[in-house]
C-alpha cells in the first residue's frame, strides 16, 4: 500500500487505475460500519459525484471468524438493520450481505468490483481484516483504496510504534492542534444529490443477488443467527448494536456520566464508564465524533497549547472528567491501534518489550499456589470471589468493569503454568466473550498485564518477577466491591 499524497486516511492498495467502463463506485464496508463521519463512506461519495456513477454500499458479514457467536453475529446485525433504514430514500444501493455457511461469499466481492469504476473500503488494523485486504487487492481488478476512519488521528500520523503512553501521549499533544478543525464540525458529504442506481445494473444486481442473497433486515437477528453454523452458547450481550443505539449510550454518558467520570468508572459498584468500547470496535461510531460531542459538551475553546509535556491533565484546557475521558478515549485507545498497525506481530507473546519477557521467563517455573485450566477460569470456579464475579460478568454481559479487567488478566498470570498460557486463556476468554474482544484496545489490555506500556515494578515477586503485581484484597480495600459481588457473585445466576 501506499498513501495518498496529502491525505494519511487514506491508502491506495494495488495501485491500479479506475476502470473507465465501471458501472457504478462500490464501498466495501467492513470496519467503518455506519454513515455518520465515516472517511471511507464520505470518499466513496466523492468519487460517485465526481465520476457520476452511483454508489453500492456492500456491507458482509462473514461466518466462519474465530469465535463466531450469537453474541458478536447479532450486534454486528443490529448495526446492519440501522444502516438498512438509513440508506433508505437515498440513491445509494445499499447490499447487506450475511455468510450462511462458510467461504459462500468466496467470489462475490471479485464479481461487484469487476463492474465497479473504483472500489474504496476501510482500514482498519484490527484482527483479520489486514489480512483480509492483503487478499482482496489480489482479487479486486481495479483501483482498490483503503481509507482509515479509526481514530482521532490517522494511524499513519505516526511512523513507528510508541513503547509508553507517556510517549505517545506527547507525540499527540504534537500532532492534535494541526487538526482542530476536524474537532469542530463533524465533515459530512450530502447523500441526496448522487446519481441512482439504472434499472439495468439494478437487474445484474438482482442475478448476482440470486447467487448471493441479501439479507432481509425484516428478518430479526436473533432468527437469523439460529439459522448460521456459529456458537449458539454464548448468548446476546446486554447491549444492543448499531449507529441509532451508540448514538444514544453517548447522548445517555454525557446526560449522566461524564461529569464524575473518574470517580464512578474507578468503582465497581458504580459502573460509572462510557460503555462506548464495543460500539468503537464494530464501527457504530466513530472516536472523532464522540471527541467533538465531549468536547461541546464540555465548552472546549477550540484550542490547545502549543506545548507537548505528555501530561494526562490540563492540556484541553477542559474540567477534569473530561479530560480523563479524552485521555483513554485518544491517548490509550489510539496507543493501542498504533501498536496494531507498527508492532510486528503484536498479538503473539513475542512482541512483549524484552524486559517483560525476561522478568517472567526467570520466574516461568516459580510453584503456584492455586493453578486453574481453561475450563475451569470459563465457568468462573476459582476461590477467589471476586474473579469469579468479573468472570461472570464478562460471560453474562459480554463486558468486563475497567479496574477488574486489570485484575482478572493478573490472576489468570498467577494462575497459569507459564505467561505464554496465561496470554492464550485471555485472549480465549476476552475474545469469545467480550462484545469489544479482538480489538487492538482489548488486546493491549490484555498485553498490558504481561508488562507492554507498563514498566518494571519492585520488589522481584513470584511468578510476576517485576511485572505490575494486583490482588483481590488490595483491589477490594481500594474500590468499592460489595454491591459488584452481590450482583454478579456465586448466588447470582450465570447464563449464556
Amino acid at each position: 500500500m501506499r498513501l495518498l499524497p496529502g491525505d494519511l486516511r487514506v491508502s491506495v492498495v494495488n495501485d491500479l487505475p479506475e476502470n473507465p467502463d465501471g458501472r457504478f463506485v462500490l464501498y466495501w464496508m467492513v470496519a467503518a460500519r455506519r454513515l455518520r463521519d465515516n472517511p471511507a463512506l464520505d470518499r466513496a461519495v466523492r468519487y460517485s459525484r465526481q465520476l457520476q456513477r452511483p454508489l453500492v454500499v456492500f456491507e458482509p458479514l462473514r461466518v466462519d471468524y474465530p469465535w463466531a457467536s450469537d453474541r458478536l453475529h447479532r450486534f454486528v446485525l443490529e448495526g446492519m438493520a440501522d444502516n438498512a433504514a438509513a440508506f433508505r430514500g437515498t440513491p445509494i444501493h445499499y447490499y447487506p450481505y450475511v455468510e450462511p455457511t462458510p467461504r459462500a461469499a468466496q467470489g462475490l466481492l471479485a464479481t461487484l468490483a469487476g463492474r465497479a469504476a473504483v472500489v474504496i473500503t476501510d482500514r482498519s488494523p484490527m484482527f483479520f481484516l489486514p489480512r483480509m485486504l492483503s487478499a482482496a487487492a489480489g482479487v479486486v481488478p481495479g483501483r482498490l483504496e483503503a481509507v482509515d476512519g479509526n481514530g482521532v488521528l490517522p494511524i499513519e500520523a505516526a511512523d513507528h510504534a510508541f513503547p509508553t503512553a507517556y510517549a505517545f501521549r506527547r507525540f499527540l499533544q504534537r500532532s492534535l492542534p494541526g487538526i482542530t478543525g476536524d474537532l469542530r464540525e463533524p465533515p459530512q458529504e450530502d447523500l441526496a444529490d448522487l446519481p441512482a442506481l439504472p434499472e439495468a445494473d439494478r437487474a445484474w444486481l438482482g442475478t448476482v443477488q440470486q447467487r448471493w442473497p441479501a439479507w432481509n433486515p425484516a428478518v430479526s437477528p436473533r432468527e437469523t443467527c439460529e439459522t448460521l453454523p456459529i456458537d449458539h452458547t454464548v448468548g446476546a450481550g446486554t447491549e444492543p448494536g448499531g449507529e441509532a443505539a451508540a448514538q444514544r449510550r453517548l447522548t445517555q454518558f454525557l446526560a449522566s456520566g461524564l461529569h464524575d467520570y473518574t470517580t464512578s468508572r474507578r468503582h465497581p459498584d458504580l459502573d460509572g464508564g462510557s460503555h462506548l468500547s464495543p460500539y468503537l470496535h464494530f464501527g457504530h461510531i466513530s472516536a472523532r465524533d464522540v471527541c467533538r460531542r465531549v468536547l461541546a459538551h464540555a465548552g472546549w475553546s477550540g484550542r490547545l497549547p502549543e506545548t507537548a509535556a505528555g501530561h494526562r491533565e490540563g492540556w484541553w484546557g477542559v474540567e477534569a472528567n473530561v479530560e480523563a475521558f479524552l485521555d483513554e478515549l485518544i491517548t490509550w485507545r489510539e496507543l493501542a491501534c498504533n501498536g496494531a498497525a507498527h508492532l510486528p506481530a503484536y498479538e503473539r507473546y513475542a512482541s512483549l518489550p524484552a524486559w517483560a519477557r525476561a522478568t517472567l521467563a526467570k520466574h516461568a517455573d516459580d510453584p503456584r499456589a492455586h493453578t486453574y485450566d481453561l475450563e475451569a477460569l470459563d465457568a468462573a470456579s476459582t476461590h477467589d470471589p471476586l474473579w469469579n464475579a468479573a468472570q461472570r460478568q464478562l460471560v453474562t454481559e459480554g463486558r468486563l468493569h475497567n479496574v477488574l479487567r486489570m485484575l482478572w488478566g493478573k490472576k489468570i498470570l498467577k494462575w497459569s503454568a507459564s505467561p505464554e498460557q496465561a496470554l492464550e486463556v485471555m485472549v480465549h476468554l476476552n475474545n469469545r466473550y467480550a462484545v469489544d474482544g479482538r480489538d487492538p484496545n482489548s488486546t493491549a489490555g490484555i498485553f498490558w498485564v504481561l508488562g507492554r506500556y507498563d514498566r518494571a515494578w519492585g520488589p522481584e515477586r513470584p511468578v510476576f518477577g517485576t511485572v505490575r503485581y494486583m490482588t483481590s484484597a488490595n483491589t477490594a480495600r481500594k474500590v468499592r466491591v460489595k454491591q459488584y459481588l452481590q450482583r454478579y457473585g456465586a448466588d447470582a445466576p450465570l447464563f449464556v
